[in-house]
């Protein structure tokens, strides 16, 4: 079952007095996460909706035809035109779409070259900041022995895994060739693409 969780609840002051709130802003701040209605996001420009779809999925070619798909009517068709848009996708998108993904446990690219997609990378990756110093070498050691093989990074759904879990998928998958890890790699691609629109969208 996929991960439903929501970003906690912000609060604001009003002259009521002080209220919680999910619905701020229809866009996403650099350190965590606002969530919006279908209407919401159907109603974004398109410059704001296409730099927030990119931070769920950094595929130009699927962040387009999500675009054209609209209007939105329901989380569910949104993540069903998500799905088809994804299917029609080459390995050409693929490999964008993993370009924009800090390295498993690169905790420090995460903070500079990544920091649009922090608030969904940074929970999605939880797991790996209180992990050893061992466990963090070896994600280290596996990443490039795994982009040397394969010509991309390690894309994996993080979300509820251990640190340790991670290591051994790595492990696991490295193993695999390239056609079958790269489409391996597209499948967890999209697992990470429909949680951050769940996670998004009330």
């Amino acid at each position: 079952m996929l991960d439903v969780r929501r970003p906690i609840l912000e609060t604001r002051n009003t002259k009521h007095g002080t209220q919680n709130t999910e619905h701020e802003t229809p866009n996403t701040k650099q350190n965590n996460l606002n969530i919006m209605t279908i209407q919401e996001l159907d109603n974004l420009p398109v410059e704001q909706l296409k730099d927030l779809l990119f931070t769920c999925c950094g595929s130009t070619r699927w962040v387009k035809q999500m675009i054209a798909t609209k209007p939105f009517r329901s989380l569910n068709d949104v993540l069903l035109k998500a799905e088809s848009s994804w299917h029609s996708t080459t390995e050409k998108d693929w490999l964008e779409a993993f370009s924009r993904h800090p390295k498993i446990g690169d905790l420090e690219s995460l903070e500079k070259k990544f920091i649009s997609t922090k608030a969904f990378a940074g929970s999605e990756q939880a797991s790996v900041n209180s992990a050893s110093k061992k466990i963090l070498k070896q994600l280290s050691e596996g990443n490039v022995l795994y982009e040397n093989k394969f010509g991309f990074i390690f894309i994996v759904c993080a979300t509820g895994k251990s640190a340790a879990e991670l290591v051994e998928l790595l492990n696991e998958r490295i193993n695999n060739e390239r056609d079958k890890e790269l489409r391996t790699a597209a499948a967890e691609q999209f697992s990470i693409t429909k949680l951050r629109l769940q996670k998004l969208i009330a």
